[in-house]
């Protein structure tokens, strides 16, 4: 991965402003040496037509290498999260699953399908699409330093 090869990332979306959209994007613009591209566009209006909308969400996801799941979705809109679960999972991307912020639970129809279950730190995120999409093995060691008195 580098500024001419990043990694392109699909965000679960529905359309709409979501703060937890906005909140991943800050945590991928802040890590370090950690180059990549969106091709979700949640921003752009497909229009109204049904299959319009499913075409534009396929053509998305199909530019990219990794998909990530913004769990907290799928309670209010099963059909299009379903949708596109089932559109990574025919085109054989990888699936990355956030639980909502400040949670844990991941609804059990995507934590079945998920490759990996990341959290929200920017870490977690960040490694888990690196060996989601690239294989690529962080090899990062956390430091405790521990005082027995």
């Amino acid at each position: 991965m580098s500024q001419e090869n990043p990694i392109r990332i699909f965000v679960s979306h529905v359309w709409q402003p979501n703060d937890e959209y906005f909140r991943l994007l800050e945590y991928l613009e802040s890590a370090r040496n950690f180059y990549y591209k969106n091709c979700s566009s949640p921003d752009q209006d497909p229009g109204t037509d049904k299959e319009m909308m499913r075409a534009f969400l396929r053509r998305e996801i199909e530019m990219s290498e990794v998909v990530i799941f913004l769990s907290s979705l799928f309670a209010s809109h099963v059909t299009w999260m379903d949708f596109q679960l089932n559109a990574a999972r025919a085109l054989k991307r990888p699936i990355i699953a956030l639980p909502p912020f400040g949670s844990d639970e991941i609804p059990a129809a995507l934590a079945d399908k998920a490759e990996e279950i990341a959290q929200w730190n920017p870490r977690s995120i960040e490694d888990a699409i690196r060996r989601c999409a690239r294989h690529e093995d962080t090899q990062r060691w956390d430091v405790i330093e521990w005082d027995p008195d």
